[in-house]
This record gives C-alpha cells, sequence and structure tokens, in this order.
C-alpha cells in the first residue's frame, strides 16, 4: 500500500521503536511506516488503517507492536474474531493485563456477553490500572444491557469513579454510559442529571452528551440553510420584489411593476422596448454519534 514521502517511521513510540530494533534496519523502517499510516488512519479510515496493519503483521508477525496494532485495527473496523486473536497473541508475548477489557468487549462484538461478564471477574482484572478498570467496568455493563439486564448495568457502573468530582480521561465516558443506562429504565430526570455532567467533563468532544442533552430538554436545531431557501421562492431565480410582485425572470421593480415587453422582464412607464421610464425604474435585488469486578459495562456498543 502507498505511503506518503513525508512519514519516515520516525513518528512512532519510543518503545514501539526499540520492539523494532531486533528487526534489521530497513526492515524496521518499513514497519514503522505502516504503524504509523495505522495510528494515523484508525480513527478516520478504519478500514484503511486495517490495510497497513496487514502489511505490518506481514513483514512482523512476531513484534508484540504489531500484532497489537494490528489487533487495534481490526477492532476499529469490527472484526472482532481477528481483533480477539491478536490481542490474544499481543498479551502472551508480554504477559501484559492490559488488553483485557478490549478482548472483553470483543467477546460481546461476537454476541457472546456472558463470555465478557465472566471475563469481568478474572484476576486479570485486578492487574489493571485505574483506567483499565474503569474501561472493564464499562465493557461489563454493556454486556448487562445485551442479556437485557438493565437495572444490573445501572448497579455495574456505580463506582467511586462515577461519584469522584474530579475529571479524568475515563469521566466523559463513565458518566456518559451511566446517563443512557439510566434513561433505558425510564429515569428520564436522573439521566438529564448525568448527561449534563458528562457534557461537563467532555472537554475533547468524545461522546455526543450534549446533543442528548438538548434532545431531553426538547430543543430543536434548524438549519439555516434550508430558512433561506424557503424565504426565497418568489422569483424563478430565487430573487424578490419590493413589493412583492415578480418579473418573468424574477427581476424586481421599484414600484413593483413587471414589463411584459422587455427581453429582460424589465417594466417601462412609458418607455419603449422594455426600458424603464424615469418613474418607472428598475431594481434587481440579486439572487437569491473501575473495571468490573464481576458486574463492569462498556463500550458504546449498544
Amino acid at each position: 500500500m502507498p505511503i506518503p514521502e513525508d512519514v519516515t517511521g520516525d513518528e512512532i513510540d519510543k518503545d514501539v521503536r526499540q520492539e523494532l530494533q531486533s528487526l534489521p534496519k530497513t526492515l524496521a523502517e518499513d514497519v514503522a511506516r505502516n504503524l504509523v499510516m495505522v495510528a494515523r488512519l484508525i480513527d478516520e479510515d478504519p478500514e484503511g488503517a486495517y490495510g497497513y496493519s496487514r502489511v505490518a503483521l506481514r513483514l512482523a508477525s512476531r513484534v508484540a507492536a504489531v500484532r497489537e496494532a494490528a489487533g487495534f485495527a481490526a477492532y476499529a473496523s469490527q472484526k472482532y474474531s481477528e481483533a480477539l486473536a491478536e490481542f490474544r497473541a499481543a498479551r502472551r508475548m508480554t504477559g501484559n493485563a492490559e488488553l483485557w477489557p478490549l478482548m472483553a468487549d470483543c467477546e460481546r462484538g461476537l454476541g457472546r456477553p456472558e463470555k465478557t461478564l465472566d471475563m469481568a471477574g478474572a484476576p486479570e482484572v485486578h492487574k489493571l490500572d485505574k483506567a483499565g478498570q474503569v474501561e472493564m467496568r464499562l465493557v461489563a455493563a454493556g454486556a448487562r444491557r445485551d442479556l437485557g439486564q438493565l437495572e444490573a448495568a445501572i448497579v455495574t457502573l456505580q463506582s467511586p469513579e462515577l461519584a469522584s468530582g474530579s475529571v479524568q480521561p475515563w469521566t466523559a465516558r463513565l458518566r456518559y454510559a451511566y446517563a443512557d443506562a439510566l434513561l433505558a429504565v425510564g429515569r428520564e430526570s436522573e439521566a438529564r442529571e448525568w448527561f449534563a455532567k458528562a457534557v461537563e467533563a467532555d472537554r475533547d468532544g468524545s461522546t455526543d452528551a450534549s446533543d442528548r442533552l438538548a434532545e431531553l430538554d426538547g430543543v430543536e436545531f434548524t438549519d439555516a440553510l434550508d430558512e433561506n431557501d424557503e424565504n426565497g421562492e418568489d422569483g424563478e431565480d430565487g430573487e424578490s420584489s419590493e413589493n412583492g410582485q415578480n418579473g418573468e425572470d424574477g427581476e424586481s421593480s421599484e414600484n413593483g411593476q413587471n414589463g411584459e415587453d422587455g427581453e429582460d422582464g424589465e417594466s417601462s412607464e412609458n418607455g419603449e422596448d422594455g426600458e424603464s421610464s424615469e418613474n418607472g425604474q428598475n431594481e434587481v435585488k440579486g439572487e437569491s454519534g473501575d473495571a468490573a469486578t464481576s458486574d463492569a459495562d462498556t463500550s458504546d456498543k449498544d
């Protein structure tokens, strides 16, 4: 796959660069450039990122960072079986538990929420940092909702992290998930409160909490362009007359009288050939969206 000339491979994280040092220099550079493209495209073009990840995987399948990148690209493309396989491979290579919530979410994507809940209660959860534990809780709550256990999903999300007033990278998503779970059981006033709290914490626009809040408040957004279109329907070309009377070509006259004799619909009081007289001059107006103990939920795949 083509890679822009400005991508050198030096853009990758230093830890990944160290992993690639086990490869011959030229090969390491090729792999690095493909990994840069994965990172560059994964949000806007998941399929494109997936393509570059497969190239990197073909070149260096024994590098944990490459397996992890391939997992993320497959996950973003909703290829959950492939993503799960790559995450498992990366975990075997590193022994790191940080991919556990993503693996559990892949089980959800594969239609196995019971497996997700089993993973939410596994010892690996206790090895996660705070962010990983919150992510696991989100995933588990999603699994509860998949199973129709709506009240259990709410309980799963209730945690010290949810109650905390401090804003962390996961705060907006946790509050949003809790608001959405409350709304699912008809607790609208509480849901509104938590959507508002999610808006306060959502500094980078990672959720559509503001839109959900506006929807609950009955706010409707109108497209200004549509309003302009409605106001410009008088003339064939959208032109308006000062007194509301239109010429054949939608042109306007100062007194709203349209000439039928002029080639361009110009008006005249006494003038010949459609030209305007002293009293009949024409004026054209212009055209006018803590990791769970055994009960923790997630992602926004609901």
